[in-house]
């Protein structure tokens, strides 16, 4: 989702963009074809690159059996180490490495603000997320610069948690999931955009920062500002024993965990959100 997304964005700003694709059937003009599990990747391929962004991942957002949970830790991991050992061997190395990570690192935390200096928390995320950032660590000792963005929910109608909820929600059956009161950190996809390429230009931005929102809301406000967007009611909640019966230890690790994060470092840096409000962002996700 967001990878697309960004080659069009780099690509209107005269970027050359070189993709790096799972499958040699998907590959087309300068693609590099790299293989996580099987441990490939062409390191000759990756000279004179200026830059390298690493978005893949196994998808979370379903019911995580033992079998689930491997593939989405060894996505991350395996894939994150895989490409920093091969950096780090280049004779001309990137001047940067963009890593990306989540805001799952912090785990359930209430009210708790979160920012990059927050402990991690002690769950299943929180756990393969330290170890994601940590994959990168090969590409940090050749002296390459590693930036790790921790995603919050990204807004697009195009992939992630607000397509899931789109369908049901402009049926009038959308509504809070369990009490409600748990913080949302989301952000714009244009604000990611940006913000990716302003981990490219600046050099002082390195390790772990927050990619979310200034301004995160609580799940029922985030209901109820959906459903005013498409203008449809809000009225059938899940209660929380529902979505875990559906979900099982993933709907306390995402759906009904409050993470209240704050981009300290950001907005520290002069990153200017062009969408800091909700409702505005969701009027233009899903227009």
């Amino acid at each position: 989702m967001v990878g697309s997304a960004l080659t069009t964005f780099l690509t209107g700003k005269g970027i050359t963009v070189v993709r790096i694709v799972r499958e040699s059937s998907r590959a087309t003009n300068n693609d590099i074809v790299w293989n996580p599990s099987a441990g490939t990747l062409d390191a000759s391929a990756l000279e004179g690159l200026d830059s390298v962004i690493h978005l893949a991942g196994e998808p979370i957002a379903e019911r995580w059996s033992e079998t689930k949970k491997a593939a989405i830790r060894q996505s991350r991991v395996d894939g994150t180490s895989l490409l920093a050992k091969r950096l780090a061997e280049l004779a001309s190395p990137p001047r940067v490495l963009v890593s990306a990570s989540a805001m799952g690192i912090y785990g359930d935390r209430g009210d708790e603000i979160l920012t990059e200096e927050s402990a991690p928390g002690r769950d299943f995320l929180a756990s393969v997320v330290r170890e994601w950032e940590s994959a990168a660590d090969s590409a940090r000792t050749a002296g390459i610069r590693v930036a790790h963005p921790r995603f919050g929910i990204i807004l697009s109608a195009s992939g992630g948690a607000l397509a899931k909820m789109l369908p049901p929600f402009k049926l009038g059956a959308g509504g809070k999931l369990g009490p409600g009161s748990q913080w949302w950190s989301w952000i714009a996809m244009q604000d990611v955009l940006s913000g990716i390429a302003l981990l490219l230009e600046n050099e002082e931005l390195d390790g772990p920062i927050n990619f979310v929102s200034p301004n995160p809301v609580r799940n029922a406000e985030f209901t109820d500002t959906l459903g005013h967007v498409l203008s449809r009611p809000t009225v059938a909640s899940v209660p929380a024993f529902a979505l875990r019966l559906l979900f099982g230890e993933m709907a306390d690790a995402t759906l009904l965990a409050s993470q209240r994060v704050a981009p300290k470092r950001l907005e520290a840096a002069g990153f200017r959100f062009e969408y800091p409000v909700l409702e505005k962002a969701l009027r233009v996700a899903v227009e």
